[in-house]
């Protein structure tokens, strides 16, 4: 098993559906791998159209148990006396960029836009986002053994 860096740029949005009937809509992003979030901040005042440019981590172990490799972004509309409204998501899967990275040392997929669906699977946007995989690179060791026996000066 390999355990290695996932690092997702959350770029910008377009196209995105305005909720709010008062104003505009203040969009940020849940990003879901397996049983890790992160959570953007707030564009506000941004509209159907924000911009983000933020970095968020994660750590993968790849092939891992469950062999669910799929990045969820939950695009969610930040209210303020009422619970935050759901826009739309998107799903990433990363099953191939994570071999690739095995295999190579390094995999990136460069920033492009992924379709933004509602619960019923109708185009609400898109999404523009770029994915680096690197893997852990295992620390040599210093000492050298012999036999089972660590070589010394003594």
């Amino acid at each position: 098993m390999t355990i290695g860096m996932l690092e997702v740029s959350l770029l910008d949005a377009r196209g995105l559906q305005d909720t709010d009937f008062l104003g505009r809509i203040d969009p940020y992003v849940v990003i879901q791998y397996k049983n890790q979030e992160r959570k953007s901040s707030v564009a506000r005042g941004d509209g159907g159209s924000p911009v983000w440019n933020e970095k968020f981590t994660f750590r993968v172990e790849y092939p891992g148990g469950e062999g669910q490799y799929k990045l969820v972004l939950k695009i969610m509309d930040k209210d303020t006396f009422s619970a935050d409204d759901f826009l739309g998501q998107a799903s990433i899967y990363l099953e191939d960029l994570l071999a690739l990275g095995v295999e190579n040392g390094k995999a990136e997929l460069h920033p492009c836009k992924y379709r933004v669906v509602q619960t019923d699977q109708t185009y609400c946007g898109e999404i523009r986002v770029g994915i680096n995989f690197t893997p852990k690179v295992k620390e040599e060791k210093d000492e050298i053994q012999v036999g089972g026996w660590r070589e010394s000066d003594y």
